[in-house]
């Protein structure tokens, strides 16, 4: 059963409006793969069958969303990123003596690699520095990347990575688990994860001392890249940072923010 015209059309209209991805004729045969097996699990012999029921089924929306979003991270994803945040961000706030809990928002957390990684490395920064406290919020549009992120097991490429760039993290921050492995307690109690979609308004009232945005802003189109990045904005403290992914630029945009380095922008000023 292929995706007529009109069909791909309508599923990609459906798609911004729900998670303001912008898609194109281009993914035809990635949301055909992706939605076919919620028709087989609804028992819809059709491409528009499907799109009637999108209209009237509030839970079905909730797998169509989890089904047309990428989830893919890893831990400790891009070496540039966590020597910045070890070395030159965790000292500097420590130093600044702020009196107040460190807050991290990781946007677009997907199954939690990233926000794990992000406690890790503050728990150690804390042998150097006692009085660190830190909170960490990882947010996801994704029901389904949310629920792996509380469970907190994993398995496959990104254990395996992380163990071969840092076995003594792996050893220290993770136990074995099944065929897996599961975060360990004293790393999972300064985490939790929130269901939320960036073109909402931001996720809770505090504000945060570091955003990590990474590699979600190219799903998005220039007029979303705009209202995810003032999302975050207002989500921020006037010192604090905001980290994009490797491929992600935003000078051609109208925001507040600056290039401090790569990957790293501050709220307006110079460096």
């Amino acid at each position: 059963m292929e995706l007529c015209d009109d069909n791909l059309t309508a599923l990609i209209a459906l798609v911004r409006q729900h998670t303001g991805i912008a898609m194109n004729e281009h993914k035809r045969v990635l949301l055909q793969g992706r939605l076919r097996p919620r028709l087989r699990a609804l028992g819809i012999a059709s491409w528009a069958g499907y799109i009637e029921r999108l209209a009237s089924d509030r839970n079905e929306v909730t797998s169509f969303i989890d089904s047309v979003t990428t989830n893919d991270t890893v831990f400790f994803r891009t070496p540039a990123v966590w020597s910045w945040f070890e070395h030159a961000f965790l000292p500097t706030f420590v130093a600044a003596g702020h009196g107040a809990p460190l807050r991290i928002w990781s946007a677009a957390a997907a199954t939690g690699e990233e926000a794990y990684s992000l406690a890790m490395s503050c728990l150690e920064h804390q042998a150097h520095a006692p009085g660190l406290r830190f909170e960490i919020l990882g947010t996801d549009i994704s029901n389904a990347a949310l629920a792996t992120a509380r469970a907190g097991e994993y398995r496959g490429r990104s254990v395996e990575r992380f163990e071969a760039d840092r076995p003594a993290l792996f050893r220290k921050y993770l136990t074995p688990h099944g065929d897996g492995v599961k975060v360990a307690p004293d790393v999972a109690q300064h985490v939790s994860f929130d269901q939320h979609n960036l073109l909402g308004r931001p996720p809770r009232s505090v504000a945060f001392d570091l955003v990590m945005l990474r590699n979600v802003l190219i799903y998005f189109d220039g007029e979303h890249q705009q209202q995810v990045l003032a999302g975050a904005r207002a989500a921020m403290r006037p010192d604090a940072r905001l980290v994009l992914g490797e491929q992600e630029s935003i000078t051609r945009l109208q925001t507040e923010f600056t290039f401090e380095q790569a990957h790293v922008y501050r709220i307006g000023g110079e460096k």
